[in-house]
């Protein structure tokens, strides 16, 4: 089976009512839209209900693998270099968490393609006759979806990699937090390094993160919980955990480079710090 066909056969296997109906509700959501240059509040709704709806479609497509597999297809297709892991093919199979974590993103990146590639140059044709016809507008984002999978995917492998290996090498020792911070740490009592607030290019670091990442540690700062910013941003516990500690791991890396500063908070002898605390490239 074709993997168009595949895309299309989930899309109607989960959404309510026949192809034809959706269609046609879509063309004149898109008629409509379009006096607003898709965009605006009106758009914003549009958006939101398209990821609600297409959301337990790609779920279940993830689940299955079969989202993975038409993106290994695809990319095979067009000679683009993309491998995913079969341990990562079990995880995802078995873990809700880990396949929110990648759907979140792969969202978000699929949006503004959407956007640009479906109604912004009328990539999307409720006419189109060739092949099973034309698809309703749910199948062509899912298949914006897969497409954005492999660059989601490959970050998000790094990612785990990365977080594994901060782990394994930190076990709560001050010899360890020093090695992690370098000669920007001083001496001191530092048990708790992930409570840290680090300050200088803090915003810098923040802002080279995913906007879900950034979305996370900005409410944290402002004092909202765990639970709080989960539901806010329609993600799961977890996920936000897993948002946290991917900043933290940026952090280190920063500290490791000697591009932000160790707070005084992080200092408890007033002489190292004044010794220590010095700016960084």
């Amino acid at each position: 089976m074709r993997a168009v066909h595949q895309v299309a056969e989930a899309v109607d296997a989960d959404l309510p009512g026949n192809r034809t109906a959706r269609i046609q509700r879509d063309a004149t959501r898109v008629s409509e839209l379009a006096e607003t240059g898709f965009d605006g509040p009106a758009y914003k709704v549009f958006e939101d209900d398209l990821c609600r709806e297409v959301w337990p479609v790609l779920r279940g497509m993830l689940r299955e693998g079969t989202l993975a597999r038409i993106a290994l297809k695809w990319c095979s297709e067009r000679g683009l270099p993309f491998w995913v892991h079969p341990d990562d093919f079990a995880l995802l199979r078995s873990s809700p968490d880990a396949r929110d974590e990648i759907l979140i993103d792969v969202l978000m990146r699929a949006r503004r393609s959407f956007r640009r590639k479906a109604l912004i140059e009328g990539g999307w044709n409720p006419d189109h006759k060739r092949g099973r016809g034309a698809s309703c507008l749910a199948t062509y984002f899912v298949g914006q979806c897969i497409w954005e999978f492999r660059r989601v995917y490959t970050t998000w492998a790094k990612d785990r990699q990365q977080w594994a290996e901060h782990h394994a090498l930190y076990d709560g020792s001050e010899e360890t937090v020093r090695e992690l911070f370098g000669p920007l740490v001083a001496a001191g009592d530092l048990s708790e390094p992930e409570a840290a607030v680090l300050s200088t290019n803090f915003e810098d670091i923040l802002g080279e993160q995913s906007a879900v990442t950034q979305a996370v540690v900005r409410m944290t700062v402002e004092g909202y919980v765990d639970t709080e910013i989960a539901d806010t941003l329609s993600i799961s516990h977890s996920a936000v955990r897993m948002r946290k500690t991917r900043f933290r791991n940026a952090l280190y890396d920063a500290a490791r480079q000697q591009r932000i500063w160790i707070p005084e908070q992080l200092h408890t002898k007033a002489g190292a710090r004044r010794r220590t605390q010095r700016g960084a490239a």
